[in-house]
């Protein structure tokens, strides 16, 4: 007579991500930016990523409580001024120094408003002060022509965003999928601060 017992197979192991995300204590809004940073890291290769923790130097309430901030391998947004005048001065993006970017943390179905939003780019602002300083410092180049080029490609930046005449404060809405059955994908949106003056094709 057979046995009616069949081989029972060993419990499954939870991934590395499971168990870093458990590691947030319950806490869905820390696991939320834990998954976007592993999510910024592994598949899309940024590097030196920090987490902002705003909650105590946010003027506002409504402001998320983190913030995510990394250099990506490549430019994710580069304003068409911005980009017509590199075309013109021959500038490849290759050339540029990497930028560190930041990343607003968010869950499908959270609630946003025009205040919350308002509130993160407040806190972008004051967390872009301290970046400032090493991204405008002058960068290496072999080509002292091109040296000189660069130097002035990163005056005119800084000057541009005094005046805002290539965009306004940028940032990455990064939005993850954690209702029910969602498989953790994350969707990034390029959102920028204020009015964006429509272009001409």
């Amino acid at each position: 007579m057979a046995s009616s017992q069949q081989a029972q197979s060993p419990p499954l192991e939870p991934s590395a991500l499971t168990r870093l995300i458990a590691s947030a204590s319950g806490n869905p809004l820390a696991a939320t930016t834990i998954q976007i940073l592993h999510n910024l890291q592994h598949q899309h290769l940024w590097t030196s990523l920090e987490i902002h923790d705003i909650s105590e130097t946010s003027i506002a309430s409504d402001a998320p409580p983190t913030l995510i901030s990394g250099i990506p391998p490549h430019r994710v947004y580069t304003h068409p001024d911005e980009q017509l005048y590199m075309l013109e001065k021959g500038i490849a993006e290759d050339d540029l120094r990497p930028e560190r970017l930041f990343v607003i943390p968010t869950a499908q179905g959270q609630s946003w408003s025009l205040r919350r939003m308002a509130a993160a780019f407040d806190s972008l602002a004051i967390l872009e002060l301290s970046e400032s300083e090493e991204a405008l410092s002058s960068g290496e180049s072999v080509d002292p022509e091109k040296a000189q080029k660069l130097d002035e490609y990163y005056e005119r930046k800084a000057n541009a965003r005094e005046t805002k005449e290539w965009g306004t404060r940028r940032a990455l809405l990064a939005m993850t999928n954690r209702g029910m059955g969602g498989e953790g994908t994350v969707v990034y949106y390029v959102v920028q601060e204020g009015e964006v003056k429509p272009r001409q094709n």
